[in-house]
């Protein structure tokens, strides 16, 4: 080759024998291009660093994670000038190969990305700014702390939301209307009890508004590690009843836990099976009993939570592809269907009753790497995929022959990475790789230009969220044409992985909030209504790939890539309660705490708050 490899360090005489039968390796006709996988490990569109034969630069360099956990600096250097092109394909197929054989990663990256612009040589001849990158962090699964620059929206556009019927009714749910007997929505949690004391609430218990409005003023604030773990975590959410709390790891083990009582005691562990990467998701059955986990296998297995004998069933999607991963599954709300999207662009139903798939439906243009069901019919669908759409489906009309939806949401420039119904069947959320959270409803679908414009946004993506840095152009604060949803939210770091997002509880917060996951270690509360964010939390080392906020209490889970599981709750940071407002739109209180630690619970305010919220089980 008329390249030549320069290291950082001294190599074995056993990498430079690898390194002399990569470069021996004939060169393939016609331009080179590289093939990324998304973060679930499916395969995906180019990767902006892997495809280049055709460079203008006469340098560039590649990063490879050794063994030790370091990084090693590769320089690619042009030595002839009648060579046409650097063999770039075969000089990344080697490093891969040896990465993966020493559980390393490689990433190619610019000088300037990791301020090495006065080592390596100076690329200020590139003035494409739309490329540049935010910093990526010297370890893209570990070390978050060059992320902290999210793109954060000062002033949201709430236009779209204002004049909605969806305002009114949040208000209403969330205690925040003002009526006949409260005109004044100004009370203090304390006021708030003295009302009721004597009588001047007009009954003798909290309404469910009374009970969210009380609990804006108690957000999970101060995290307590409950579990860690030696690999990453990938997921972790309650039942719908919260008395359990299920966990899923890189490692190939599923625990659940007891959570009931204010406990965390592990129940069981499940030994994950047809495992390939991790497990990617999981679901708890509408009944609590059974819990849904997938993989890189064609089945989707069911195990049982409760019981000294384990049932341990695999169920068969039988999918036309035998490279296949199940990215999102869900159970119907009567306990007889699966609902899974996978990276064969398809949608399936798998009939627990019949215990065969019964639909098969190519639902998008590229991975499907989210599902829901829209309400507890179960007859209408949600998707959303790498194409950037929110696509809405009707069991009723839909058939493997004709896969129609009945509408399609468009407005994201990246993929989808999670959405999450409001379970009304009106309204959802979609997380992207374009760094925003989108509020739908499904009554306003998007045109055929609008669509046309998120296909061909998504087409001009250069960038791979894997392991790059966001692009500047991503925080950007810029509309697409047509965009048909209600209102944008910023400020939350999606990369490396299908982070999630979610609405908050009905019956502790009326969901006048999402939350989400972060990149950057944190979990972030957005107002629904303002768009703007009301707390913001970091403890974690690594990305929180997932965030549970419990139905009925006041805490939040987080299970993070750096192998930890913390639970939230609040602690009171001023000395007089009374001073604890409970009205109003919060401002934007970007609190972040940087050290671990394990304080002691706060019971007396704890308790105090149960007792005005009153009975879980009394109002069920």
């Amino acid at each position: 080759m008329g390249s030549r490899i320069s290291r950082r360090r001294r190599m074995s005489s056993q990498e430079e024998s690898d390194r002399d039968q990569a470069n021996s390796n004939s060169r393939p006709s016609g331009t080179a291009t590289g093939t990324g996988t998304n973060a679930e490990g499916s395969s995906s569109r180019p990767a902006a660093g892997s495809a280049s034969g055709n460079t203008s630069s006469s340098s560039r360099r590649i990063l490879q994670r050794s063994s030790d956990g370091g990084w090693v600096s590769v320089s690619l250097e042009r030595t002839s000038d009648e060579e046409p092109e650097l063999d770039l394909t075969t000089i990344l197929r080697f490093l891969i190969q040896r990465s993966e054989n020493e559980s390393g990663q490689v990433r190619v990256v610019r000088s300037r990305e990791l301020g090495l612009s006065g080592l390596f040589g100076d690329d200020s001849g590139d003035e494409d700014d739309d490329d540049d990158f935010v910093p990526a962090a010297r370890d893209p699964q570990c070390n978050t702390a060059s992320y902290t620059n999210c793109c954060h929206d000062i002033e949201p556009d709430t236009n779209g939301l204002d004049k909605h019927d969806l305002k009114g009714e949040i208000l209403t749910a969330s205690g925040r209307r003002p009526t006949a007997q409260r005109p004044q929505k100004n009370s203090s949690f304390i006021d708030m009890l003295n009302k009721r004391e004597i009588g001047m609430l007009k009954h003798l218990h909290f309404t469910s508004g009374d009970r969210s409005e009380m609990s804006t003023g108690f957000i999970p604030n101060c995290m307590e590690r409950v579990a860690s773990y030696h690999h990453k975590a990938f997921c972790g959410q309650f039942s719908q009843s919260g008395d359990v709390f299920i966990t899923a790891c890189q490692d190939q083990n599923i625990r659940i836990y007891d959570t009931t009582g204010n406990r965390f005691r592990q129940l069981k562990g499940v030994a994950a099976r047809d495992v390939g990467w991790s497990v990617v998701d999981t679901a708890f059955s509408p009944d609590g009993n059974f819990v849904i986990y997938s993989s890189w296998s064609e089945f989707v297995h069911m195990v049982n939570v409760y019981g000294a004998q384990e049932t341990h069933v695999a169920l068969d999607l039988c999918p036309m592809d035998r490279r296949f991963c199940v990215f999102s599954l869900k159970f119907s709300e009567d306990n007889k269907e699966i609902l899974c999207g996978a990276n064969d662009r398809c949608a399936y139903v798998y009939d627990r009753e019949r215990g065969e798939r019964t639909l098969r439906v190519e639902a998008h243009e590229d991975d499907v790497n989210c599902i829901a069901f829209a309400d507890c019919s179960s007859y209408i669908l949600y998707s959303g995929g790498d194409d950037g759409l929110v696509k809405v489906w009707d069991r009723r009309t839909l058939s493997e022959s004709y896969p129609k939806p009945i509408g399609v949401l468009a407005g994201h420039s990246d993929g989808i990475t999670h959405i999450d119904s409001k379970g009304d069947g009106r309204y959802l959320i979609s997380n992207s790789k374009d760094q925003t959270i989108k509020l739908w409803d499904i009554r306003r679908f998007s045109s055929d230009d609008a669509q046309e414009q998120t296909r061909r946004a998504v087409a001009n993506q250069s960038w791979d969220y894997r392991w790059q840095g966001v692009p500047r152009r991503s925080q950007r604060k810029q509309q697409l044409l047509g965009d048909s949803s209600l209102m944008t939210y910023r400020g939350h770091c999606v990369l490396h992985t299908l982070i999630r997002a979610y609405f908050s509880p009905l019956f502790t917060t009326g969901q006048r909030y999402i939350i989400t996951g972060c990149a950057t270690g944190s979990f972030i509360v957005y107002d629904i209504l303002t768009g703007k964010k009301v707390a913001k939390h970091k403890q974690h080392k690594s990305c929180v790939r997932d965030v549970a906020w419990h139905p009925y209490d006041n805490v939040i889970m987080t299970s993070s890539w750096d192998g930890k599981v913390g639970r939230w709750y609040y602690k009171r940071s001023e000395p007089d309660l009374v001073e604890t407002s409970v009205s109003g739109d919060e401002g934007n209180t970007d609190t972040t705490s940087n050290t671990e630690t394990h304080p002691q619970r706060t019971s007396g305010l704890r308790d105090r708050l149960r007792s005005a919220l009153g009975s879980r089980s009394s109002h069920e």
